[in-house]
């Protein structure tokens, strides 16, 4: 854990890698599976009930894959929760654009939980949108200013 961390939340996992923590854990400021991925980089976590499993896929970058994490755990129930509250708190502004047709981007600001740092930016882009494209690329960034205005950027 970081400095000044304290475990608030945790799961055992059902199969621990070989050598590896036996444990998934949360912070206020970052998630543990085993390694730490900092609440503003975990793009989404869904959890399966029937399996028991928690899959959470991080930030990436566009056109490579994003690092996806797929965890079976007891007894998560407090850690989801935490989960939840820590992602949610994470996102200062979001935004659903539309580009072309049904085809949009969702212009995303977030910031690690509980802080006043600055905002980090990123876009999601629906299938079939180029962000290389001339036009996709100015709806972006007019999207993008727009937002940073609003929060005073």
């Amino acid at each position: 854990m970081g400095a000044g961390e304290r475990l608030l939340a945790w799961a055992a996992l059902r199969t621990p890698p070989a050598g590896g923590a036996a444990l998934v854990g949360s912070s206020r400021d970052a998630l543990y599976v085993p390694d730490r991925i900092p609440w503003e980089q975990v793009a989404s976590a869904d959890w399966d009930a029937e399996t028991d499993t928690l899959r959470v896929v991080e930030v990436g970058r566009f056109g490579e894959p994003a690092p996806v994490h797929v965890l079976v755990l007891d007894d998560a129930g407090r850690l989801l929760q935490l989960v939840r509250e820590r992602v949610t708190a994470s996102i200062a502004v979001q935004r659903h654009v539309p580009v072309a047709g049904r085809r949009a981007v969702r212009i995303l600001g977030r910031r690690p939980p509980g802080t006043h740092a600055g905002l980090a930016w990123f876009v999601e882009y629906d299938d079939g949108l180029d962000p290389a494209d001339p036009a996709v690329d100015a709806v972006v960034q007019e999207a993008l200013a727009l937002a940073r205005a609003d929060v005073g950027e």
